[in-house]
């Protein structure tokens, strides 16, 4: 398993990590992904040491702090082996304070996880995503506290706009807090808008991004084709797909390309799905998650081969899709731009 710097921090990371949101199954929504419980969790833990994958991703949100509980209970005694991420900023009670990002609820939303995970910090705290109505100096000042407390090693978000998280690297440089060394952002071959900002934003800020939902909730799953639609009670079937809708004709293309490039590489779809994203710019890891052992062994084998030039830029070309304003305008050649008008 290789291990990569996430974003300009010195910390590594392992370029597959797993993600919890599968644990637990406490409410309808969730129950849909995955209802792992303590002892299955504690197995899919150890398929991932054994494979490499030390980084869990959780979040309080997940079953309302219960995947949070199995994540603890499932690495209970092996804390010093593994690296622990989780969030904050949903809604966590019925309070007029139990959701976003101010000082008081961050405050007690670390206590809490920490509680829940039996651990005295994680390793990388997010923020689940923006909260329009706390200043952002709030929220970055008590950040800061509760790294300098040691509650927390490095801090991260998730879901932000460019803009954002921009301001909110610029606050944090001006007054000396701690930055954000991670953005947790949903990108995939069938949704790619992280490449238009996010993506050129991170290579200048050095802001690692941990992808979340890689096989579009299932979508690039290899089990939905243009003969075999969505089986029923599937998060697919459900739920639909995560992220931005395509054209069905277009989803299908990315499909065909997948299944060549599977036969070629004698891999499945899912993980040339994966590894895809694996070897895209700024990515620091790439978020598995998995309903059983058997779907976890074969996402764990994404990162065991490199597809070739050419199959990349097949996958690269299929998925396409026209860039929103004004990113379609700053795609003009650059001669364009800066030669000077003939006289």
């Amino acid at each position: 398993m290789e291990y990569r710097l996430l974003g300009g921090s010195g910390f590594s990371v392992p370029e597959l990590s797993f993600g919890t949101a599968t644990f637990g199954g406490g409410n309808a929504h969730l129950r849909v992904w995955g209802a792992t419980q303590a002892d299955e969790a504690k197995r899919m833990i150890d398929l991932c040491l054994d494979a490499g994958v030390t980084l869990f991703d959780s979040a309080d949100a997940y079953s309302e702090g219960l995947a949070e509980e199995i994540l603890g209970q499932a690495i209970n005694g092996r804390r010093d082996k593994l690296l622990v991420s989780t969030k904050a900023m949903f809604r966590m009670g019925p309070g007029a304070n139990d959701v976003g990002t101010s000082r008081y609820h961050l405050m007690s939303a670390i206590d809490a996880s920490l509680k829940r995970l039996g651990t005295d910090y994680v390793d990388l705290w997010q923020l689940h995503t923006c909260d329009a109505c706390t200043p952002i100096e709030e929220t970055m000042r008590a950040l800061d506290d509760i790294v300098r407390a040691g509650k927390v090693r490095y801090i991260g978000c998730s879901n932000y706009s460019g803009w954002h998280l921009m301001k909110s690297l610029a606050i944090a440089d001006r007054y000396g807090w701690s930055r954000f060394v991670a953005h947790q952002a949903y990108y995939s071959l069938v949704g790619r808008d992280y490449e238009w900002e996010l993506m050129p934003l991170g290579l200048a800020e050095k802001v690692g991004g941990i992808v979340w939902s890689p096989l579009a909730g299932g979508k690039l799953s290899g089990k939905i084709t243009r003969s075999t639609p969505a089986a029923a009670g599937t998060r697919v079937a459900v739920q639909g797909a995560n992220g931005p809708q395509i054209p069905d004709e277009q989803f299908y293309r990315i499909v065909d390309v997948l299944q060549d490039t599977a036969r070629e590489t004698g891999r499945s779809v899912s993980q040339v799905a994966l590894n895809w994203v694996l070897r895209r710019p700024t990515i620091s890891s790439v978020v598995i998650g998995a309903r059983n052992e058997a779907q976890l062994k074969d996402n764990l084998g994404a990162a065991d081969f490199t597809l070739s030039p050419e199959q990349v830029k097949r996958l690269d070309e299929v998925s396409e899709r026209p860039p929103a304003y004004p990113y379609w305008h700053q795609r003009k050649p650059l001669a364009v731009v800066r030669n000077p008008v003939p006289v």
